[in-house]
């Protein structure tokens, strides 16, 4: 068994391509990329999700953030070949059987959005944080979150959005 963070052991010399096997949403893929393929360009070019979106692609605004074995990363500058046999949880992925996720179904509530651009991001962030148990506090919450940015300025409603969906939890 290959260890995580490692590259995928089989490369193609001839081609420059490597194999990489992922459970994205709870189906398997396996597929075959450039080494430099992000995580991110995977989803979204190789696998159709658009939800994970490309903002700064620096890793600086999280509107990229997905989970990756339940934790929230910025999938901008992860590097798909070092996550061979990952289990990654995107936007698209956190309704289950027709029902929004609570933290889904909050941001409704609060209309935690406005262009919507972040949005998948916050939520995957927010998730993730629920999950932790490491926020108790609002200011907590904002610090957790600090990594994703929103453009519009509904932080408030973000904020009030998580608070509900944790109060859920």
């Amino acid at each position: 068994m290959q260890q995580r963070n490692q590259p995928a052991g089989r490369a193609d010399g001839a081609s420059g391509t490597v194999s990489v096997n992922l459970t994205v949403n709870g189906t398997r893929h396996s597929l075959t990329l450039d080494p430099r393929t992000s995580l991110l360009d995977l989803l979204r070019e190789h696998l159709d999700l658009t939800g994970s979106k490309k903002g700064c692609d620096h890793g600086q605004c999280g509107a990229c953030t997905v989970l990756l074995d339940g934790r929230r990363v910025v999938s901008c500058l992860t590097l798909a070949v070092m996550q061979d046999g990952a289990n990654v949880t995107t936007v698209e992925g956190l309704a289950k059987d027709g029902h929004l996720h609570p933290l889904q179904q909050a941001f409704i509530d609060h209309d935690a959005f406005q262009c919507g651009y972040c949005t998948p991001g916050q939520l995957c962030s927010g998730v993730a944080l629920i999950a932790e148990g490491h926020a108790k506090t609002a200011d907590e919450i904002r610090e957790l979150m600090s990594g994703n940015i929103c453009r519009c300025g509904a932080y408030t409603n973000i904020l009030a959005a998580i608070q509900q969906a944790m109060r859920q939890s």
